[in-house]
């Protein structure tokens, strides 16, 4: 079952299943988010949540006793109830629930909210802390979007001078290695080879913007200023670029298996309201 909201040139399209974007085009047709060919990779916009990343043996412990949780959590796997809906906005609820408390033990609503506005469509999450005690998390956006020619014809775009470096994985953990990237008037020119090492993992930037260009024109642009680290991926020779705002990231191998000393995480207060903002913006 899918929703759609409408504004102006724009359409989106979001996926109960995961409360995934699953398309944002114009009245034109132009597509900007992945089509989810599973030749390649089978998602489009998943929503990250309660972790971003992969932890340590996948696990962590709690007073004693030890969670399984896969990589990126379980929201992106849950049916979701729409609560809401205008002709450009809807609004989407999770709850945690018997199955989520087997490996989360946290009592929590998770809500994202989209809103079409012009040629803009922003994605707003909400936490909230139903239990008694604090709760960690992270949560993250995975936004794929579609490039129409070849990869080599596009490049990103920061908002600001960036001495840039990025973390490697190794087996999916945040690794105390780095590399740099060269950044010539803002930009950097996407090749295959960039990612042969996996997701590029940003801890700080001082953009709060990146932008796609396609054969140097802008088509898209990404904004993220509540959100504190960042993501860039794809997979060899596919026609998609993720551009993924976090709250978080992998753990590293000198995690002690407890969430609350996990760099990146969020802690939030019983009762209290967790709120953050993306948006993507059509050029």
């Amino acid at each position: 079952m899918t929703t759609t909201i409408k504004h102006g040139n724009l359409s989106a399209e979001i996926k109960h299943f995961g409360a995934e974007l699953i398309s944002l085009k114009t009245n034109q047709n132009r597509e900007y988010i992945w089509e989810g060919n599973p030749e390649f990779w089978g998602k489009h916009s998943p929503i990250l949540f309660p972790i971003v990343g992969t932890l340590k043996n996948n696990s962590f412990n709690h007073y004693g006793i030890d969670y399984h949780l896969s990589r990126h959590g379980f929201a992106r796997e849950m049916l979701f109830e729409l609560i809401y809906a205008t002709e450009n906005s809807a609004t989407f609820s999770i709850k945690s629930s018997e199955e989520t408390l087997k490996v989360y033990p946290f009592e929590f609503e998770l809500q994202l909210i989209y809103t079409l506005n012009d040629n803009n469509l922003s994605i707003e999450y909400k936490v909230i802390n139903k239990g008694k005690l604090t709760m960690p998390f992270s949560i993250g956006a995975h936004p794929a979007f579609a490039l129409l020619n070849h990869f080599e014809n596009y490049a990103i775009a920061f908002e600001k001078e960036e001495s840039l470096e990025y973390y490697l994985l190794e087996n999916d953990l945040i690794s105390n290695k780095t590399k740099k990237l060269e950044v010539r008037n803002k930009q950097i020119p996407l090749t295959y080879d960039l990612f042969k090492n996996d997701a590029l993992i940003f801890k700080t930037l001082q953009s709060n913007t990146l932008t796609i260009l396609e054969n140097e024109n802008p088509i898209l642009r990404v904004h993220f200023e509540d959100f504190p680290n960042l993501g860039i991926w794809t997979k060899m020779n596919a026609p998609f670029l993720c551009i993924e705002p976090w709250f978080g990231y992998s753990d590293t191998n000198e995690n002690s298996g407890n969430l609350f000393e996990k760099e990146g995480i969020q802690i939030l207060e019983s009762n209290a309201t967790f709120h953050s903002k993306f948006s993507i913006e059509i050029l």
